[in-house]
């Protein structure tokens, strides 16, 4: 959820991590500004004064005025959207460490779907990955604490911890009748955003997440990839939760020529900011065939609509997420900040993708996965485990390596159980022969 425009004082937060902003004055200046209702918003200032007067006067327990007031703002956040929330100090400093690729925690990139708390992607290596966590899944309880009433970022908070610490997941899964409780041991998130391999005279790029280097190391690959002069280029977004605006925009201008719309994003008021391509060496007019799924949100949604847009990729996959709303992180005096919903991005064509999606252009289902083997008197697993609860059978503790995603490294791909690629190497490989038939 995180997108960041450099070098203007404002902070675009659109996919799971996030960024800074310095516009504070500015946002809050302009709307007070525009309500004009100064005597409405006393008025009502004066009822909430009144109740937590009450409040700390009556209730039954004694109260502290701070945590009743964080309570509050939490409260009124809640009402407008799940991304808008209020970070505490605490929260605030940590959220900072995520663009730059290492954080503590268990390795799950979170959102809101269907008003639910879903798993867009397990981030590729983690501990959440290994144990089987899926794009898709809806997390009902984190330990014994359900997850119905709390925001993202409190729903972070109590995922994170120090490394060797275990928290408990209770998981909802499409086409799995009872829960599975997965227990998982944290650990350090690293997150290498760019892996890429050459599979039969084709360029594979893997991105697992838009950070501040993605664009620099993809430009790297994309150079070895000209210098063993593949036939076409294959980007996989797959399970990609986004990351940070600027990255989408050096991304998609490696592919596209200079001055051509990327995204642009759109306010209340109307207001328009535009991200245009620029000059960059790229792979000349080489096909490219882009890869996304259900875990594909935000700034790999920017990408893909873009290339889509001006019919320079094919998509192949099935629908993406659909996270199209921006956030803005405001700081504010205390050290504290709020993360509010201020626009929404838009493709080139004027496309929302907020709760629609990139469709594909082919759609490529995968295989549900296979069953897993029955484990061997005292094998276990060092990072998690998955048991319904009650006693019920272990799930595919594998799952994500057997078909429900994406190998977890470019080195490990397989063609045989990944049917979305394998369509991707079949439709590149027969571009070229199309492209040299010749009419006698």
């Amino acid at each position: 959820m995180n997108m960041e425009r450099q070098g203007t004082g404002k902070s675009w937060v659109i996919g799971p991590m996030i960024a800074v902003a310095l516009l504070c004055g500015v946002l809050i200046g302009k709307g007070w500004e525009r309500t004009g209702h100064a005597t409405e918003t006393y008025e009502e200032l004066k009822t909430f004064s009144e109740v937590l007067n009450q409040v700390q006067k009556h209730y039954v327990d004694e109260t502290k005025p701070k945590d009743l007031i964080q309570g509050a703002i939490r409260g009124m956040l809640s009402t407008l959207d799940p991304h808008s929330a209020y970070m505490t100090p605490e929260m605030y400093k940590e959220m900072q460490v995520e663009t730059k690729g290492e954080f503590g925690g268990v390795g799950i990139q979170i959102g809101v779907k269907d008003n639910r708390l879903a798993v867009i992607a397990p981030i590729e290596g983690t501990p959440a990955h290994r144990a089987g966590i899926k794009a898709g899944d809806f997390i009902i309880k984190v330990n014994d604490d359900t997850t119905k009433d709390l925001t993202l970022m409190d729903a972070v908070q109590k995922m994170r911890g120090p490394k060797g610490t275990k928290v408990n997941l209770t998981i909802q899964r499409d086409g799995t009748p009872d829960p599975l409780l997965f227990t998982l041991v944290r650990d350090t998130i690293k997150i290498e955003s760019v892996k890429s391999k050459v599979i039969d005279n084709l360029g594979y790029v893997r991105l697992t997440q838009f950070q501040e280097a993605t664009g620099r190391d993809l430009a790297r690959a994309i150079k070895q990839f000209k210098d063993q002069k593949v036939q076409g280029t294959i980007l996989d977004l797959r399970n990609n939760p986004g990351g940070l605006l600027t990255a989408a925009v050096d991304v998609s201008e490696q592919f596209l020529p200079s001055g051509k719309l990327v995204v642009y994003t759109k306010s209340r008021e109307g207001k328009k900011d535009e991200w245009v391509s620029k000059a960059r060496d790229q792979m000349d007019d080489l096909p490219v065939i882009v890869l996304v799924n259900e875990g594909s949100a935000s700034a790999s949604e920017i990408v893909a609509g873009a290339l889509q847009d001006w019919g320079r990729a094919v998509i192949i996959g099935t629908t993406s997420f659909g996270k199209g709303s921006v956030q803005t992180i405001l700081p504010l005096g205390d050290g504290s900040g709020l993360r509010l919903t201020t626009a929404k991005y838009y493709t080139p064509k004027g496309r929302s993708i907020q709760s629609t999606g990139i469709t594909p252009d082919i759609v490529v289902k995968l295989a549900p996965p296979a069953a897993p083997a029955a484990a061997k008197p005292g094998e276990k697993d060092a990072d998690a485990k998955a048991v319904k609860p009650q006693g019920g059978k272990p799930s595919d503790e594998n799952g994500a390596k057997n078909g429900a995603a994406p190998a977890g490294d470019a080195g490990d791909l397989s063609l045989e159980q990944d049917a979305q690629l394998q369509k991707a190497v079949e439709l590149l490989k027969s571009w070229k022969i199309f492209k040299e038939l010749k009419v006698s």
